[in-house]
């Protein structure tokens, strides 16, 4: 393991552990694990499922004692915990969630009217005061959730997973609330409640301390500093720029996509959309043309990292990759092989889609949940369908698929109007991963291949060994793979695949787009539904809903064309985010530095920026737009009814990238 940064940050911190073991029973949840969090700061843990994430923050939170090492936090009233759960009463209308907590807080009622009018109305949830709880979106509830945990104006804030689920669109209103609040000064808790575990705060009023825990890398990449946890040990921790400096030896990528590899290399080298990337270790040399990363990006780096860290016979363990339809395992450099043939035009002359929605339109009684949305997915492509949550993804997947009726508009599944026969000719992945978690292993694999009339699939090493046990009981990351391969187990033609990497950590992420490639590179058509941004660059092009609409279509380097921002550098960073915030700009904090999104040229919004910031001392750079940055502004763009502003139409009325106003500077 290489700990970046921790040997040169600031020797004054406010919060965080020290060297910390937590144990269940037998089991270490975490081991030798330090943090160091400050004021005035996000700090991101990040992970997959089960890496340890919700164990820190509850030992912080002194909701979990740990066995052995310093912990430094408050006592309950100068925390504010939000649950994975978003800890929202599900029975209690927003106004009633906000006054229970309060009261349970001791605040006075003017303090929580107060505080709560101003919280709701920073989290545009104004006008839902009077809605219960059960009746928000997935988004709402934890904006919501956040309310409730800083309501009391806490000086350490615990955030466990608060997005995860969320739709890029809400993702980014709860960053800004997250980024606003680390900017603010808290009220002083300390006193008594600031013992535990040996450690007292005696905070210097820079702000609030945040504590994150998220899968989003992009969400990490935002935070001031990041605390890689996996298997409950330390991967790496620091900023993100000294975590990207840490991996040893070099990420590179491969000049020849299609290049046969030797097992360790193939092990060591993973999928990025089109191009292939591969660490390649300090006493490592590799037989092939390749261009370096330096630096490689966050993502490639944990990616790395992670490889770096793990045992020569788990890196080099066969992922399935069933692209005959059998769910047996491949080599790695048999996967590797594969890469780079429908870049190469091997699949792109087959004409006819798999699966097509013409001008499709529905409506749930006077609301129209999807107004002339067009999709096309041919075989050897792959799809992504984004957007935030209720913009009709799930109805136009669910029409698509025969199990929803269209009011107006055309749709075929493999040349005909959907029906059983032609059903049975693809492979679902829901989110819920739709396995019986109280049968084994075995049982869901005899059950799946009954119901296809197909012969049981041969299951990968990884699955085999635990054959006879409860699907419940055998990790998330082992579920994921048992889902894929019995949606592959008969052999389809379409894949359909409802956030297939929600919750797992970069490698076993890297791994499953290993598998998701393969099934394309053999002739596959796949349609993804994704919330996590960065996920987008693996697909071949991208479907952006907002409102029913579709508002834009195209690669990514096409959606972004049409969107500029700027990054803001300042001393006065807090200043800076105030102004900007109340300006109604898209904002969000990077670290401490302030990013801004727009419509207009970079030239004009730089400008724009530099007078809202008069009389403040800031460096202001024009830098690319990203996607998440550009889905919201196609997002609002579609609520004001102006997203051309962003893009231009097409011929069918649907939106491509490429914008001539988002060009340049």
């Amino acid at each position: 393991m290489r700990d970046a940064g921790l040997e040169a940050a600031p020797t004054v911190e406010a919060f965080g552990v020290t060297d910390l073991t937590v144990r269940f029973g037998a089991t270490d949840a975490l081991t030798d694990v330090t943090l160091r969090a400050r004021p005035g700061e996000v700090t991101a843990i990040v992970g997959g499922d089960g890496a340890g994430k919700s164990t820190l923050l509850r030992v912080l939170a002194n909701r979990v004692r740990a066995a052995k090492g310093d912990v430094r936090t408050l006592g309950p009233s100068g925390i504010g915990y939000q649950p994975a759960t978003s800890g929202v009463w599900p029975t209690l209308t927003v106004a009633e969630n906000v006054e229970f907590v309060g009261r349970s807080y001791g605040m006075p009622a003017a303090r929580i009217r107060e505080r709560s009018a101003e919280l709701l109305d920073r989290a545009g949830l104004t006008a839902a005061r009077h809605r219960l709880g059960h009746d928000l979106s997935g988004g709402m509830r934890q904006k919501l959730g956040f309310v409730l945990a800083i309501l009391h104006e806490p000086t350490l804030v615990l955030l466990d997973e608060p997005s995860t689920g969320v739709d890029p669109v809400s993702r980014l209103e709860l960053w800004r609330l997250i980024s606003a609040t680390a900017g603010e000064r808290a009220v002083d808790h300390g006193g008594a409640n600031a013992d535990h575990a040996g450690g007292t705060h005696d905070g210097d009023g820079g702000g609030t301390t945040v504590i994150m825990a998220t899968t989003y890398l992009d969400e990490a990449q935002r935070a001031a500093s990041v605390l890689a946890l996996d298997g409950g040990r330390m991967l790496a921790a620091g900023t993100p720029d000294e975590i990207v400096a840490a991996v040893p030896g070099t990420v590179a990528r491969m000049l020849d996509p299609t290049a046969t590899l030797s097992e360790a290399a193939a092990a060591r080298s993973w999928r990025r959309g089109m191009e292939r990337h591969v660490w390649i270790p300090s006493d490592a040399a590799l037989q092939h043309r390749v261009a370096p990363l330096d630096p490689p990006d966050f993502e490639d780096a944990l990616v790395a990292l992670a490889l770096a860290a793990a045992p020569r016979s788990t890196a080099e363990q066969a992922v399935p990759d069933p692209s005959a339809g059998q769910a047996v395992p491949r080599s790695p450099s048999e996967r590797a092989g594969t890469v780079g043939r429908r870049a190469q035009g091997a699949l792109s002359d087959r004409a006819a889609p798999t699966a097509s929605a013409s001008h499709v339109t529905k409506r749930f009684g006077h609301a129209t949940a999807l107004a002339e949305a067009s999709l096309d997915v041919h075989p050897g492509e792959i799809v992504g369908l984004i957007g935030a949550n209720g913009a009709g993804k799930t109805t136009l997947l669910r029409i698509m698929l025969g199990l929803e009726r269209a009011d107006e508009g055309e749709v075929t599944l493999f040349g005909r109007a959907p029906d059983n026969a032609s059903r049975r000719r693809l492979g679902y992945v829901p989110q819920g991963l739709g396995l019986y978690t109280t049968l084994s292993v075995r049982e869901n694999v005899a059950f799946l291949s009954r119901v296809y009339g197909v012969p049981r699939p041969e299951l990968p090493p990884a699955l085999s060994e635990v054959r006879s046990r409860i699907v419940a009981d055998i990790g998330l990351g082992r579920q994921r793979q048992l889902a894929f391969a019995l949606a592959l187990s008969h052999g389809p033609e379409l894949l359909v695949l409802d956030e297939p990497t929600s919750g797992v950590d970069p490698l076993a992420r890297a791994r499953l787009w290993d598998t998701i490639h393969a099934q394309a590179d053999a002739g596959r058509a796949v349609i993804v539904t994704t919330h996590y941004l960065q996920e987008a660059e693996q697909c071949t092009s991208l479907v952006l809903l907002a409102q029913g609409h579709v508002v834009g279509r195209g690669t990514v380097a096409e959606l972004t064309a049409g969107a500029t921002a700027v990054l803001v550098r300042s001393e006065h960073w807090q200043r800076v985010f105030g102004v900007l915030d109340r300006s109604g700009l898209p904002i969000m904090l990077s670290g401490r530095d302030v990013r801004v999104a727009g419509r207009e040229g970079a030239s004009a919004l730089r400008e724009r920026v530099m007078r809202l910031l008069d009389g403040i001392q800031a460096d202001v750079v024009p830098v690319p737009a990203t996607l998440e940055e550009t889905v919201v502004l196609l997002d609002s763009g579609s609520n004001e009814g102006n997203s051309n502003d962003v893009t231009e139409r097409s011929s069918d009325g649907t939106a491509s990238g490429g914008a001539a106003s988002g060009a340049g500077s």
